[in-house]
């Protein structure tokens, strides 16, 4: 099938279309009901009534946008009506609920006359925390925005004007400074006078594109003083030019602007343009000049943005409006000014110039993504969008008192990171605590390029000192080429000075077979030196596993670093997140069968983790038996684990066992059909009965499950070591670095055994 059969199936598939409402609050019972309705629903309605404002207490107001639309001018379709353009409505509110977490209810309005149009989407204001005008024609919705602007005290954004202005403009501040050329010096080419255009132009100005540099072109030509055949909005831009049409107007120019039509420009137009031109060809589907085109056209740099997801730099919509929306919305904006839209612009402008992530690089094809003419404007799937403009657009509404809620924009961030995952609320507890007081963790591979991104970002936000083991020359190439300004620690094997370290490794594994001539040589290996260098002290962590198998990986830490003085078996642990829940499981990677002192050992380990996370242990240990209802060998080993641990005087948290999985998860099977248990909540460590079911079970929990996977972490060594698994990303690697430091803070302490 075609674009057009698969399209319709997807929109057709049961049930129609593309949105749902849900509830947030349970509906479970009776007493549920009477206070989602009558009767309870009366006491948050009184106190509306008294104080309007508690309608962002109280209702989902501060979180609902109204998507509104009269269908008059839908891109590449034209004037569909109203009921036509719906599907577009409910695409949009897919847009806003995926990318920052905000609902919607799409309007279109059966409406041609535009005080029609301004008189009911006022009428709604109570309803909406902000008005997203969509596919209203010129002039039309200029006379529609600026009204409603000015008579609601909620934010109006009309996303066809500026939803495009802040995203090029992003792009023309980057690629202005990759070309080296100053913003109010950059002489401009507009092909297209509407609606999107002229925002465009007014916007640049904002950004700091001088005004009379700027030749504005529509289908009759340049947009002069001398034209009588201009409207009101258009003459902003008319300005004196000895051009007659595009082709002259672009002879010279720095930029050309495309919002108009495609293939209206040629090769020999762009071969006219100043040295290293500036191409914005946004004209859908087809831009004013292919691609290929315009680069093929000049031997020097062509930075060349559309509006197409097929080739780089695409100027797309959804990198503004969720962010601009969720920002406004968060500190219950009375406007979006334009102080907040070039806040966007300079947020995402600055985000271009910042490492990829590894996730964002895979969803477009491992293509290469960095800094320069290629990529000068973040991806619309980069989940850093959303704490980097937000907060940006939240701080520039204060700052122009048009905020009627101050935020703490640090705590801003972390309820952002919130909104895309637990996962990410959790790694913020403990990426914090590393802040406070960060430690020295060794890089043991420290020559990958993963590895070295790692470190970038753990100087950068503050987490580590990073000390990185590899070929220092490589490093720092590997460094240039990614555009990362650091000068990180490395301790470079083949530039000598480990007789120390080699003869510590020999005294240690002296009568475990390794002679003094072996102990030289293995000392060349990362892993073994790192080992060492946390088990002198002249580092205080160690990451490693990222180009071996986990055994092989493990292996050097555990015969030099060893299990905790009181420890005598390490596991590994995986934290599981849930939109509501957290679990902590072991052991998914070290030990393959457990007895009952390995798990009694596993599960205290494994409370000892959760409590870094700022989660209070409750402790299950798991089988395919409740408390004794099979009676065999294999169902005695957690039993008789969960009995020890309730005798011994110093565990300080509930656990019990041996039960089954679900028994462990489900509050009510505890508190009811097992009331006698020592649970009287769900578990959240997770405690299983060997090395096969706890792998297989955490695998499973991420993928049928929606589970995101933080680990493995590493616990029972004598110092912080984790042992990563191959694949993972810089991400993973700054997540298990951050554990990592905060268990070395710990040990500093006293506390960390």
């Amino acid at each position: 099938m075609g674009l057009d059969e698969d399209s319709l199936e997807y929109h057709e598939q049961d049930p129609p279309g593309k949105l749902e409402i849900s509830t947030t609050k349970p509906t479970n019972t009776q007493r549920d009901l009477s206070l989602a309705y009558s009767p309870g629903v009366a006491a948050p309605c009184r106190e509306i009534r008294d104080n309007p404002t508690d309608a962002y207490k109280y209702t989902a107001k501060g979180n609902l946008v109204g998507v509104v639309s009269n269908g008059s001018a839908v891109l590449g379709l034209g004037d569909i009506g109203a009921a036509a353009s719906k599907p577009v409505m409910e695409g949009k509110g897919v847009l806003f609920k995926r990318f920052a977490d905000i609902d919607v209810f799409d309007i279109e309005l059966d409406q041609d006359d535009p005080q029609d149009i301004i008189t009911s989407v006022k009428a709604m204001e109570p309803t909406f925390g902000g008005i997203n005008l969509e596919d209203i024609k010129a002039p039309e919705c200029f006379v529609i925005e600026e009204a409603l602007r000015e008579e609601m005290s909620i934010p109006v954004f009309h996303d066809d004007q500026h939803g495009t202005a802040i995203i090029s403009g992003a792009a023309l501040v980057n690629a202005a400074d990759v070309v080296d050329k100053e913003l109010d010096e950059l002489d401009i080419v507009f092909s297209g006078a509407g609606a999107s255009a002229l925002a465009t132009a007014r916007f640049y100005v904002s950004l700091g594109a001088s005004k009379e540099n700027i030749v504005m072109c529509d289908s009759s030509g340049p947009i002069t003083p001398d034209r009588d055949d201009v409207n009101e909005y258009k003459r902003e831009f008319a300005n004196e030019t000895d051009a007659t049409d595009l082709a002259e107007a672009m002879a010279g120019a720095d930029v050309f602007v495309g919002l108009s039509i495609g293939g209206l420009v040629s090769q020999e137009m762009v071969q006219s343009m100043a040295d290293n031109p500036i191409i914005f060809a946004m004209a859908n589907p087809d831009p004013e000049i292919p691609y290929e085109d315009a680069k093929e056209a000049r031997d020097d740099t062509v930075i060349m943005a559309t509006g197409r997801s097929d080739y780089p730099n695409q100027v797309n919509n959804v990198l503004g409006f969720p962010f601009i929306f969720r920002g406004a919305l968060d500190v219950r904006a009375t406007e979006i000014n334009e102080e907040m839209k070039v806040a966007a612009a300079r947020a995402l402008a600055e985000l271009a110039r910042q490492d990829v992530p590894d996730a964002v690089v895979k969803a477009y094809g491992d293509q290469p993504l960095q800094f320069g003419p290629e990529y000068i404007i973040p991806k619309p799937l980069d989940p850093r969008v959303l704490f980097e403009v937000a907060p940006a657009v939240a701080r520039a509404a204060m700052d122009a008192g048009v905020a009627r809620t101050e935020l703490d924009l640090e705590k801003y961030v972390e309820r952002l990171e919130a909104r895309l995952g637990k996962s990410r609320e959790m790694m913020r507890v403990v990426l914090n605590k590393a802040k406070s007081d960060p430690k020295r963790v060794v890089l043991a591979e420290g020559g990958d390029e993963k590895m070295i991104r790692a470190a970038y970002q753990l100087i950068e936000q503050g987490i580590a000192e990073p000390v990185l083991i590899g070929d220092r020359e490589r490093i720092w190439a590997i460094s240039e080429t990614l555009g990362l300004d650091f000068d990180p620690e490395i301790v470079d094997p083949e530039e000598g000075n480990l007789e120390a370290y080699a003869e510590r490794l020999y005294k240690l594994r002296k009568r475990k077979g390794i002679t003094r001539r072996e102990a030289s040589e293995l000392i060349q290996d990362g892993n073994h030196l790192g080992s060492v260098m946390v088990e002198m002290g002249d580092a205080d962590a160690m990451l490693t596993g990222l180009m071996h198998h986990y055994p092989s990986a493990l292996r050097a830490p555990l015969q030099v670093i060893g299990t905790a003085p009181d420890v005598d078996y390490a596991a590994g642990v995986y934290m599981l997140t849930f939109k509501n829940r957290v679990v902590f499981c072991a052991d998914t990677t070290v030990n393959q069968a457990p007895d009952e002192e390995v798990l009694a050992e596993v599960t205290k380990q494994t409370a000892k983790l959760a409590r870094r996370f700022n989660v209070e242990p409750r402790a299950a240990l798991l089988s395919y038996s409740d408390f004794g209802s099979v009676r065999n060998e294999g169902t005695a080993k957690p039993r008789t684990a969960a009995q020890n641990l309730r005798a011994d005087p110093h565990i300080d948290f509930p656990v019990d066992g041996e039960m089954q999985a679900d028994t462990a998860v489900v509050e009510e099977m505890l508190t009811g059909t097992y009331e006698f248990s020592e649970l009287d909540e769900a578990a959240n460590v997770l405690v299983f009965p060997n090395l096969e079911s706890g792998n297989i079970a955490y695998k499973l929990l991420q993928r049928l499950g929606g589970a995101e996977a933080i680990g493995p972490m590493l616990v029972g060594m004598d110092k912080p070591v984790h042992v990563l698994q191959r694949g993972d990303e810089v991400k993973d690697i700054v997540n298990l670095a951050g554990v990592a430091v905060v268990d070395a803070q710990e040990r500093a302490d006293g506390d960390g055994r």
